[in-house]
């Protein structure tokens, strides 16, 4: 593409900040132009910024590298070089609302892996495969705003990128109860296992937050457009436990379901096969083909083998089986990083910018 897109990336020095670094690198639609971080980072060269805390394998992609890291609080300076910016900046939820609504109202759209707004009524919580249609609501909240082009769009917590998508497939037959255990990596708290060394042979059975968001964000997500906000849906019920293991990369989710319609395992089998959500439609850059890949071995899927399907977006499922409580039970696998982070707000901009909601100014 001739004319990329030019995005600036908030909070670029930290581990969502950098696989945002990392994956708009050599984007074929988007190009990095601005990297903004807490004053503590700014004017320093990004790669200087990051020398001794990078945490990815790759090393820091060279066209990036070279950036001044900007104030990611001085908005019009970022404003000013970018076209959009995604969001990943480590403040407290009530300034991280403040900051992605003034970048809005400057008229900067805001792909945000934070929390902050993912509860705003006219803010849009995006899985691209499963509601893209909530893209609609922009309209709404640009008027609330008072902008022509800027707005807020929030992807959902990590913990629940690995079922939902496959209940997504399964809705037609009423799923209505969902106890949900995930297992969950500890990037997924920023860290590294030098930068936390008691996660080495160590199970948590917390996190902070977790549940909460596992069990609620999801029916926001399968909720409807009414009268200029979204509406959550009703069911189906989901019970969570959220549990932090000593695994690099990767949430793995050991799933239980109850349907008012009972499918048989074939047609659940075929429901995952086939479905194919608008990202995959449209062809998005990062659009993973399949999106849902289910394992007859019953080994898999592995956190260390299977985490970077689809190079991180795809879902990996398996061990689909009767249960003697629920009717049916499975395991997921999503790459919290990729898909259940940096990667999904990646998408959800490829997304926005096919549907004409991003353009340059």
């Amino acid at each position: 593409m001739a004319n990329k897109l030019k995005v600036g990336v908030l909070g670029a020095t930290g581990m969502v900040g950098q696989r945002f670094v990392s994956l708009l690198a050599d984007h074929p639609w988007f190009e990095v132009t601005a990297v903004a971080a807490s004053p503590s980072s700014a004017g320093k060269q990004y790669a200087d910024a990051v020398v001794e805390r990078w945490t990815l394998p790759s090393e820091v992609p060279a066209n990036v590298a070279r950036l001044t890291v900007g104030n990611a609080s001085d908005v019009k300076a970022i404003s000013d070089q970018c076209d959009f910016v995604v969001c990943a900046v480590d403040m407290d939820k009530a300034a991280i609302k403040k900051l992605e609504d003034d970048y809005a109202m400057a008229e900067t759209p805001v792909i945000s892996n934070n929390s902050a707004h993912r509860w705003t009524p006219d803010v849009p919580m995006m899985i691209p495969e499963i509601n893209p249609d909530h893209a609609g609501i922009i309209e709404a909240q640009r008027k609330r705003l008072g902008t022509k082009r800027g707005f807020v769009t929030a992807k959902p917590n990590c913990s629940l990128q690995s079922y939902v998508p496959a209940i997504h497939p399964l809705k037609s037959f009423g799923p209505s109860k969902i106890a949900v255990c995930t297992y969950q990596a500890i990037s997924g708290a920023g860290k590294t296992f030098e930068s936390w060394p008691e996660m080495v042979d160590n199970v948590i059975p917390y996190i902070s937050g977790e549940e909460e968001k596992s069990e609620k964000e999801p029916l926001k997500i399968w909720g409807q457009i009414k009268g200029g906000e979204i509406a959550t849906a009703t069911a189906p019920t989901i019970t969570a436990q959220c549990i932090r293991v000593p695994v690099s990369d990767g949430h793995m989710a050991a799933v239980f379901v109850s349907f008012e319609k009972k499918p048989s395992k074939e047609q659940i089998l075929s429901a995952w096969k086939e479905f194919s959500g608008k990202p995959q439609q449209l062809k998005l850059p990062s659009a993973p083909t399949p999106f849902l890949h289910y394992f007859e071995d019953p080994s898999r899927p592995q956190t260390r083998l299977d985490r970077d399907a689809g190079h991180g977006q795809a879902i990996s499922l398996g061990r689909l089986r009767d249960d003697a409580v629920f009717d049916w039970r499975f395991v997921a696998l999503s790459h919290n990083t990729v898909r259940g982070a940096a990667g999904g707000a990646v998408l959800t901009a490829e997304l926005l910018k096919a549907e004409g909601y991003l353009v340059a100014k």
